[in-house]
């Protein structure tokens, strides 16, 4: 398989933003409101739409539930150790490390939609929105955890407004039982999810930012490593475990090397912490993921 080939139309669109964003008029404000349409409309539509699309079964999902679980465990809890370690732990802030240990789990959905559909068509689709859908409320939580401990903010309280909690929380409900998205209403939802992935990787290419990782080395070369290297050797000894089939094998290694989610920024500045250092890091995933996915999908394959 030829993964640059595979990989272009979606780096190819976080190019074209971060080229727009930089060198014309359509600025960092003009792309702030398209970052909130997509957050808060088009992307929890999307993901609405593709866990309701076929029925789940949920014996066949089950192995690869409890794979994606298992992943995100060991993501969260090599994030948290790092300020614990002894002696890295002395080079690494901790007010940075509460707002960038999201960066070392969390994921671009917008890519790992993208690129599901490719490797697998409409099964590789509903795969990755079953992924998706066990793995936002956990990443979530554990993104929201450090910061509300530093800011004293309410944890439930951010956890129940996240727009992608509330639209796979009740995709799962509505596809469980049974019902589906009326006929004359899919064309509508299908444009809206098609919106959503193209001017989600734009966004993410117009918020690409290095600036701000002249300091803190330490802290962004441990998230970025626990990101795109470990994680993708969990997945692989994970999907040895669970016993996964060849197609969601390929789904979870795939999900496991994504870069990480472009709205990391946005909720580490609502809360407060330093968006810009937050947004070199996802900057320097969204390019790790170049080499990362391959890595994935070509030699752990």
């Amino acid at each position: 398989m030829n993964f640059a080939q595979l990989l272009f139309p979606d780096f190819s669109l976080i190019l074209c933003g971060y080229l727009l964003c930089r060198y014309t008029s359509l600025n960092r404000s003009v792309w702030e409101p398209v970052e909130a349409l997509v957050y808060f409309f088009l992307f929890p539509v999307l993901l609405f739409q593709s866990i309701v699309r076929n029925p789940l079964d949920l014996r066949a999902a089950a192995h690869l539930m409890g794979a994606g679980w298992a992943l995100g465990l060991c993501g969260i809890a090599l994030a948290y150790v790092l300020p614990h370690l002894p002696i890295l732990g002395r080079w690494i802030d901790r007010r940075d490390h509460a707002s960038s240990a999201q960066v070392a789990f969390r994921f671009n959905s917008f890519i790992g939609l993208a690129l599901a559909d490719r490797l697998a068509g409409p099964v590789g689709l509903q795969w990755i929105a079953v992924l998706i859908g066990v793995c936002v409320p956990l990443f979530n939580m554990g993104a929201v955890w450090p910061m509300v401990r530093h800011a004293e903010r309410g944890f439930v309280r951010e956890l129940v407004r996240n727009p992608l909690i509330i639209a796979t929380a009740s995709g799962l409900v509505v596809n469980l039982l049974g019902y589906t998205i009326p006929a004359w209403l899919e064309p509508t939802v299908s444009r809206i999810g098609a919106a959503s992935l193209a001017l989600g990787l734009m966004s993410a290419g117009a918020g690409m930012r290095l600036g701000a990782l002249a300091r803190g080395k330490v802290l962004a070369v441990s998230v970025l490593a626990i990101r795109h290297l470990l994680l993708p050797l969990v997945a692989w000894g994970v999907a040895q475990v669970f016993a996964l089939d060849p197609t969601q094998s390929t789904i979870l290694l795939a999900f496991s090397a994504l870069p990480t989610a472009s709205s990391c920024y946005v909720l580490a500045a609502r809360m407060g912490y330093d968006g810009a250092y937050v947004a070199g890091l996802v900057t320097l995933s969204t390019l790790l993921g170049m080499l990362s996915l391959p890595l994935a999908l070509g030699v752990l394959r």
